[in-house]
């Protein structure tokens, strides 16, 4: 009986601990602003306010709420697509230069925490 109640209170207590651990690791700040250095993203973008480009602040608020939001921020940073700048014209958006997974889906998730 004791070890019944000893193995309970251990796996309760596990399980409690479990969720405290965040289920996904934490934004890398550093990393995501050194990849947008070394790839000269603020040439156009800024945390608050627009250049050429919008804002992360503005970035970040039209994906806000979205599920789709990480996804379409990685997509627009790795594949060129047209982008309409504010003063209407238009040209290509400029690729990252990384194939690591992790490396864009931490820009991304620190463009959106903005």
């Amino acid at each position: 009986m004791k070890s019944k109640f000893s193995l309970l209170l251990t796996g309760s207590f596990l399980f409690a601990v479990a969720g405290l651990t965040p289920a996904h690791a934490a934004v890398d700040a550093a990393a995501a602003q050194a990849l947008m250095d070394s790839n000269k993203c603020g040439k156009c973008h800024a945390v608050d306010k627009s250049k050429t480009g919008p804002s992360l602040q503005k970035i970040a608020a039209k994906y806000k709420g979205k599920a789709d939001g990480e996804a379409n921020v990685i997509k627009n940073i790795t594949t060129a697509p047209k982008v309409k700048l504010d003063d209407g014209t238009e040209e290509e958006h400029k690729v990252i230069k990384t194939k690591d997974q992790a490396q864009l889906k931490n820009l991304a998730q620190w463009i959106l925490s903005h």
